[in-house]
């Protein structure tokens, strides 16, 4: 019963606060272009102070474990095109919509609720394997995604100026270029002055219940009028098949220690990214289907999601499958 206890007091904050914003967003009144404000806070300013300090104080080592980069990445990109999969048959080979399926089926809220929920049930230890995953997952989503598009025939743009522009993309992120700043504070051992330390913190702090907040409130104001008939595929793939394949892939290539396996597994199982329906409103594809996915997906990962940190916080999942 006290692991249950621990357990409720360690998820029910993350998902209580989606569901006031949902709350909120269903029964005030607010105009939505509010909500851009709220999402260039968090994208340029909050969440970039947050993967900053995730890095600064890591020495390189722990930064360069390409083993675990390319087990976590290559777990991404196999649920990736399974789902591309399931998009295409579900779709009758509409190549557009089923590449935002794909990415409902294998982008995690690595931004928003990943950082802030793993250092809270594994502790700092896990930060290092935190950071990694986030930026090398949005590397291959965001490289996977134009290209796909563009011989889609939704880019109109050659193949040499949509690398240029996913190039661009990837090097300007703000989350890419605060992890670079991170790094390159770890290599230099740089301090920041008291009052900017002190802003970062305050920063990063924000992140999480800004995050979340935002997350309900956006689902709140896109309803879902329909079940899509491929949704609960898509799910079930994001929220169990890519959490275990995680899991099989770190046991099978590589020794790592059991925070960073269990970071990976927490990280895979988390609910697919609010940022999917950014990527489909951008592109005027899938939008209703990406709100679907979002909702239940959040819904139905307050089951797995807690069920895998259940397991991992018992002792009841064996870190590593082939010790």
């Amino acid at each position: 019963m006290a692991e249950l206890a621990s357990l409720f007091n360690l998820v029910a904050p993350f998902f209580g606060l989606i569901v006031l914003g949902f709350a909120v967003g269903r029964y005030k009144r607010l105009p939505e272009e509010g909500l851009a404000w709220m999402q260039y806070f968090l994208i340029y300013i909050a969440l970039p102070a947050l993967f900053y300090r995730l890095i600064a104080d890591k020495p390189l080592s722990e930064l360069s474990n390409w083993g675990f980069v390319g087990a976590t990445t290559l777990a991404t990109f196999c649920v990736f095109s399974l789902s591309f999969l399931i998009g295409l048959k579900s779709t009758r080979g509409h190549m557009p919509q089923a590449v935002m399926q794909a990415v409902a089926g294998s982008y995690s809220n690595i931004g928003y609720m990943g950082p802030p929920l793993i250092l809270a049930a594994l502790g700092p230890v896990a930060s290092a394997p935190v950071a990694l995953i986030f930026v090398f997952d949005n590397i291959l989503l965001f490289s996977l995604v134009p290209f796909l598009m563009a011989l889609a025939g939704v880019e109109k743009k050659g193949f040499l100026a949509t690398a240029g522009d996913v190039l661009w993309k990837v090097v300007t992120h703000p989350f890419n270029l605060a992890t670079l700043a991170g790094v390159i504070a770890s290599y230099t051992k740089l301090e920041l002055p008291t009052a900017l330390d002190k802003m970062t913190l305050w920063l990063s702090q924000a992140a999480a219940p800004c995050a979340l907040f935002l997350l309900g409130v956006t689902v709140a104001l896109r309803p879902m009028r329909s079940m899509p008939a491929e949704v609960p595929a898509l799910v079930a793939v994001k929220l169990i098949l890519h959490p275990l394949l995680v899991w099989v892939l770190l046991s099978a290539l590589g020794n790592f220690t059991d925070p960073w396996i269990y970071a990976a597994v927490i990280m895979a199982a988390l609910p697919p990214a609010l940022n999917i329906f950014v990527i489909s409103t951008q592109y005027e594809v899938g939008v209703e289907r990406a709100s679907a996915c979002i909702l239940v997906g959040t819904i139905v990962s307050m089951v797995t999601l807690t069920g895998f940190l259940w397991l991992v916080k018992t002792g009841r999942m064996a870190a590593d499958l082939f010790p």
